[in-house]
C-alpha cells in the first residue's frame, strides 16, 4: 500500500482505538499491527501508507486523540530489518504462524518470566 510506517504509542486501549479511528479517517492509511504492553496500559499502533498520508494521520491523532501520545514516529522507506519486525508482529496480530520458532513478538515476556503475586 505504501512506503512509510507510522507509529503512535498511547496509554490505554480506548485511547488507542480513538487514535486509530482518527488516523484512518485523516488519510489513506491502514492498520498493520498493534502491540499491547503492561496489560494494555500502553498500546503501540503501526499504520502504513504513502509518506504524506502517514504524516497527516499521525499528526491528526497526536493533536486530536483523547489522550496525548507517549510517543510518535514516522519511518519513510523503512529499512528491511524494520519491515521484518513489523511483519512478525503483524503475523501474530493476524493469527498467522510466526516465521521461525526462534522469533518472538516485540515486547513479549521470555518463557521463564513469572510475574510476582501481588
Amino acid at each position: 500500500m505504501g512506503n512509510a510506517y507510522g507509529f503512535i504509542e498511547i496509554t490505554g486501549v480506548v485511547a488507542a482505538m480513538d487514535a486509530l479511528d482518527i488516523m484512518c479517517k485523516a488519510a489513506d492509511v491502514k492498520l498493520v499491527t498493534w502491540e499491547r504492553k503492561l496489560g494494555g496500559r500502553l498500546v503501540t499502533i503501526v499504520i502504513e501508507g504513502e509518506v504524506a498520508a502517514v504524516k497527516q494521520s499521525i499528526e491528526a491523532a497526536a493533536t486530536g486523540a483523547i489522550k496525548k501520545p507517549a510517543s510518535i514516529g514516522i519511518l519513510p522507506n523503512p529499512h528491511e530489518e524494520i519491515v521484518k519486525l513489523v511483519e512478525l508482529s503483524a503475523s501474530r496480530f493476524k493469527g498467522k504462524t510466526e516465521p521461525s520458532s526462534d522469533s518472538k513478538m516485540l515486547g513479549q515476556d521470555p518463557p521463564d518470566f513469572v510475574p510476582k503475586d501481588k
